[in-house]
């Protein structure tokens, strides 16, 4: 298992029956673990029903990390979705009430199973 070299502490998540292991803020531990499953246990443990806008979102961080195996960041994804859902929705406000314990780059990166970067506070 590749594990996060920043975890201070394992928790787990049940998923299907399955403990799957996390850090101490919930980031996965093992990248190639994720599942859209994981993703809704973990919003079900944060309080938060993903819609299919939680999900556009997910998979926009999950594909720019496949891409360029480097979390995108915050300019990226509002440009994007602005381009997509229009400058109302499209918006830096709109993204942190969709996740709001940390935004995209925390919030969305935990249920798209990204782990937490070395400099993200």
């Amino acid at each position: 298992m590749q594990t996060n070299p920043f975890a201070i502490r394992t928790d787990y998540i049940d998923v299907d029956g399955k403990l799957i292991a996390t850090d101490q803020e919930g980031y996965i531990q093992d990248m190639n673990q994720w599942s859209q499953a994981f993703a809704v246990a973990l919003a079900k443990k944060e309080g938060l029903e993903l819609t299919e806008e939680h999900w556009e979102v997910i998979r926009f961080i999950r594909d720019h990390y496949a891409e360029h195996q480097v979390q995108g960041q915050v300019r990226d994804m509002i440009k994007h979705f602005r381009e997509i859902w229009g400058p109302e929705r499209g918006n830096n406000h709109y993204l942190h009430v969709l996740f709001p314990y940390g935004g995209p780059q925390k919030q969305g990166n935990r249920m798209a199973g990204i782990r937490r970067t070395k400099g993200e506070h």
